[in-house]
């Protein structure tokens, strides 16, 4: 997996990759479905957008029928993202979803049925991305096979939940993107997160030297626990001053950033020469995607930014033809998420669960998160 991906081919001429309409029709549009199932599901829809808790509502919907190269799965755990958020609130341009949908990306659960071309999957307990990126609020969602993996029955929910976007993109964010080598320096922003935690993991088992930020003294701890070597509370003390305190100077190799906005260009302070700076999220805000970033401090603080991204396709030539995007091939991410079962199995890594609530709690639950007021992930469980 820590080989280079497949060569990619560039873009079509006179297409616009950066469009979000470009971007939903090779990745987040979902098929014609006429003739769904008579089979009626509880979902989690909005219907205006707005505050979870004023604006979610419990609805009985017609369960959907998977299309080709698609999985039918019956949901057992959903867990909480800060896109989801996004979505609700009616602030996600990259893929847009129009009132009423159903929000949830991330899902774990068994494949109930199949689209042509997906066979082999039925039976499997597996977790995934739904089609569109939304979709997971619900008993029954379909999804991609090609953003599916399976999981062991041996594992418990609610880990077996709390595993797949984290560290695969804590992964590919550290391993594939920055490159971390033992030895050298990694600051990992929000690092009693979901993301962060996973990180903060990941970037010990490389054998860095980890400093995390976080919100409280509760996470501070869990960070210190999980194995960082500083553990900086951020509304108390200049992050950025602390790291060039740590490394008499020099600022750190690589920064895990999934927060933005200021914490971003704060962190470019503490940037040593030739370091990684890792944009892989937008916890602070969804629109921080779409604005620029002064280029000042990146040319003179001579440091690279360095994109993530973990959505998966089969061809990711095919994918870059019509979309523009370099999205990672499926079958990498099968090696990828077997090598993390593995560290997972022998006791290497750990997911950090702090909530688990149930079905009918999800609006309060993504209230909480929205207000920072958990730790690691939280999962619903619907069964």
């Amino acid at each position: 997996m820590r080989g280079d991906l497949p060569r990619r081919s560039n873009p079509k001429p006179g297409l616009d990759p950066w469009s979000a309409d470009h971007y939903v029709r090779p990745f987040a549009r979902r098929p014609d479905r006429t003739g769904m199932e008579d089979t009626v599901v509880k979902a989690w829809r909005v219907h205006r957008y707005g505050a979870p808790p004023e604006v979610l509502q419990l609805d009985d919907v017609d369960a959907p029928t998977p299309g080709p190269g698609e999985l039918k799965i019956r949901v057992t755990s959903v867990t909480l993202n800060f896109n989801d958020l996004d979505g609700i609130h009616g602030r996600y341009k990259t893929v847009p979803r129009p009132v009423p949908y159903i929000p949830g990306m991330e899902v774990l659960g068994i494949v109930e049925e199949s689209g042509d071309g997906a066979e082999s999957w039925l039976g499997r307990r597996v977790v995934a991305i739904p089609s569109g990126a939304f979709g997971g609020y619900a008993e029954y969602v379909v999804a991609p096979a090609a953003m599916a993996f399976e999981m062991p029955s041996e594992m418990p929910e609610p880990e077996a939940a709390a595993i797949f976007m984290p560290f695969h993109l804590a992964w590919l964010a550290l391993y594939e993107r920055a490159r971390l080598q033992p030895g050298e320096t990694l600051l990992v922003h929000a690092g009693a997160g979901g993301a962060g935690s996973a990180a903060l993991q990941l970037g010990v088992h490389a054998g860095a030297r980890v400093f995390a930020t976080a919100g409280s003294p509760e996470k501070t701890k869990l960070c210190l626990e999980l194995g960082a070597e500083l553990a900086i509370n951020y509304r108390e003390t200049d992050f950025a001053e602390a790291v060039l305190d740590a490394t008499a100077g020099r600022g750190v190799d690589v920064a895990f950033d999934a927060v933005s906005g200021d914490v971003t260009l704060k962190t470019f302070r503490c940037m040593a020469f030739n370091g990684r700076h890792i944009l892989a999220g937008f916890a602070s805000g969804i629109e921080q995607e779409d604005e620029g970033l002064v280029p000042r401090p990146v040319r003179f603080g001579n440091f690279s930014l360095v994109g993530v991204c973990h959505a998966y396709v089969d061809d990711p030539v095919v994918f870059k033809r019509l979309s523009g995007f370099n999205f990672p091939a499926h079958r990498d991410g099968e090696q990828l998420h077997a090598e993390l079962l593995s560290l997972f199995a022998a006791g290497k890594l750990r997911a950090i669960v702090g909530q688990e609530v149930t079905f009918r709690e999800l609006p309060s639950a993504l209230a909480a998160m929205e207000q920072r007021q958990t730790i690691g992930r939280t999962v619903v469980s619907l069964w």
